[in-house]
């Protein structure tokens, strides 16, 4: 448990902030997939004997003693917080908008490499943790290219973690690319760890 808590960033009795965001160009409503994946992070917090708070996308302010949970990408104003962590932590991320006449459409850009978006098919979540200075627990953030890609990471996370953290530098500060295959016949259930991208993201 100790080492599930302190990949994830949370202390036994604390509270965790979730942040869930919008459908695509939806305000106000959210993907019952993105739901699924906040279920699932509250249903780790629980086993880990913390609370939850539950925010929306529009939330503004520090996260403070709470480690925060933030789901969902910034593409079409779904997210609008991750896009504000991308901003301020993350200068290596490019996260392209949906163009239907361009071929990196909703493509994630780490360091200058990008990873196509193939609907349906392979898709993308960048997963990160960082801890900005003005808190002191960390943010969790987890923005795919679609819901799907994003309960696909939080699905493969909470069972995998042990395997992905022995592959990182360090648990404290990370940022990896999960890839999501095969989504027409196995949805979320087939995903992988593709690469870690630390430093090209955080611009070390």
């Amino acid at each position: 448990m100790n080492k599930r808590a302190a990949f994830f960033g949370v202390r036994p009795g604390q509270t965790c902030l979730m942040v869930l965001g919008n459908k695509h160009n939806a305000p106000g409503t959210a993907h019952h997939r993105d739901v699924r994946a906040v279920l699932e992070l509250a249903m780790l917090a629980a086993e880990l004997d913390c609370h939850v708070s539950l925010e929306s996308g529009d939330f503004r302010g520090g996260n403070g003693d709470r480690t925060e949970f933030c789901v969902g990408g910034p593409t079409g104003g779904a997210n609008v917080r991750t896009g504000g962590h991308l901003a301020a932590h993350m200068p290596g991320v490019v996260m392209h908008p949906y163009d239907a006449t361009r071929a990196d459409s909703v493509a994630i850009e780490v360091g200058g490499e990008k990873f196509l978006f193939d609907k349906g098919n392979q898709e993308y979540a960048l997963v990160a943790k960082f801890t900005p200075v003005e808190s002191v627990c960390p943010v969790f953030l987890v923005a795919g290219q679609t819901p799907v890609a994003n309960l696909a990471a939080i699905h493969f996370l909470r069972r995998e973690y042990a395997r992905v953290a022995g592959q990182l530098s360090s648990v404290e500060r990370f940022c990896l690319l999960i890839k999501v295959s095969d989504i027409g016949t196995y949805e979320f259930h087939r995903a992988e760890l593709e690469r870690e991208v630390t430093a090209a993201a955080f611009g070390e």
